[in-house]
């Protein structure tokens, strides 16, 4: 085989593969702990449902002149921390852990906040949700370096969430007007 080629050992990887089939995806050369990753992505869950509670109660909520266009963005965004919030348990569940729903522990976990401080004021919305999006995003670059090469699934999944939530920032500017 020329030189920087590619080259394996398929028939140790079939053995590999056939060993500890239990833990599904997770196989030998998987470089973290699952158990520290399932964590960290509770978190990511528990944020994702917080997000998704806000966004979906200021949509209701709000008031005024441009109330169509900005309850329609945020209805938008919430359905997207609703796909989030699957996407993370999907994964969880992948990796041999138990997503965590559970109401009573969700705010303690989340690194966002459910309080809002202008339930029918517009701009104070859009400004809570702008806020919980720049608090989201800087979590999550955390979460991928952290990750590193050495978990690529869920790598991409906190880089796809990740897109998202920086579009949503990015939306949420165009609607105030700065």
């Amino acid at each position: 085989m020329p030189a920087g080629s590619f080259t394996t050992d398929i028939a140790a990887i079939r053995e590999r593969a056939r060993q500890k089939m239990e833990q599904g995806p997770v196989t030998g050369s998987y470089g973290k702990d699952p158990k520290e990753v399932v964590a960290v992505l509770n978190e990511v869950l528990a944020t994702e449902i917080v997000c998704w509670m806000r966004y979906t109660r200021h949509a209701i909520s709000a008031t005024g002149l441009s109330r169509a266009q900005v309850s329609a963005e945020f209805t938008e965004h919430a359905e997207s921390e609703r796909g989030h919030a699957m996407r993370a348990a999907e994964r969880i569940s992948q990796l041999g852990g138990d997503p965590d729903f559970d109401p009573a522990t969700v705010a303690g976990r989340a690194h966002t906040t459910y309080e809002t401080f202008a339930d029918e004021d517009l701009e104070g919305m859009l400004r809570d949700n702008l806020t919980a999006e720049r608090i989201v995003i800087t979590t999550y670059q955390e979460m991928i370096r952290w990750i590193g090469n050495d978990d690529p699934t869920t790598r991409r999944l906190l880089e796809d969430i990740l897109a998202d939530e920086e579009e949503h920032a990015d939306d949420l500017i165009d609607l105030l007007g700065t």
